[in-house]
């Protein structure tokens, strides 16, 4: 979504979160092709929560095809008229789209020189965008990585205080099999990040 750079070079810890920041801003913008699929069916994890999770996402990738993974994603975030969730800062916030959530978000992406792709029609308080904004900060997509100080703020104040939210409420959609490990993956990898926020200085 967002204009790439030439990247610098950053830590490898925080390249890690960078690309699993990138990953669910892919699988949550749109239906994985056969590609991210098969890609996400290679994952391997390890015996933490968030290694367990996605190793659980690798098998279900096994088993998951394109049609079945567009028509979930349809349900889930499309439907007719709307879709079961809304994955959207401002609605979860306020209840409704396209409110002072999504006005502070877009000053805060000015301010950091993050732009909206031409082709993407989406308010920006999506969660894949998000994601993607949070990955692009850590490494310097848009121009240069961002200190933990900031990226702590811009967490704390756009992902936060809503993000795991709606990745539980993901999990336990009625329409989700798939992106229930997605889900699960997110919401482990939102509560890693916010304790490792709060025991950062600013």
């Amino acid at each position: 979504m967002m204009m790439a750079s030439e990247m610098p070079q950053i830590a490898e810890e925080d390249q890690l979160r960078a690309d699993l920041y990138d990953f669910l801003g892919l699988l949550l913008a749109r239906p994985p092709s056969a590609d991210l699929l098969r890609h996400a069916a290679g994952l391997t994890g390890n015996e933490t929560d968030l290694g367990q999770c996605i190793t659980s996402l690798a098998r279900v990738s096994k088993v998951t095809n394109e049609k079945a993974v567009t028509s979930e994603f349809n349900a889930l975030f499309i439907g007719l008229g709307r879709g079961e969730l809304l994955p959207y800062a401002s609605y979860y916030l306020t209840g409704f789209l396209n409110e002072k959530p999504l006005a502070q978000l877009r000053n805060d992406m000015a301010a950091r020189r993050i732009t909206r792709a031409e082709n993407v029609y989406e308010p920006e308080d999506n969660i894949a965008s998000l994601m993607e904004m949070m990955a692009g900060m850590i490494t310097g997509r848009f121009g240069h990585p961002a200190s933990i100080a900031d990226q702590k703020a811009f967490f704390n104040k756009h992902i936060g205080p809503w993000a795991a939210h709606f990745y539980s409420d993901l999990e336990g959609a009625k329409n989700s099999v798939f992106y229930a490990s997605v889900a699960s993956v997110g919401r482990t990898f939102m509560e890693i990040e916010r304790e490792a926020f709060r025991m950062a200085a600013d």
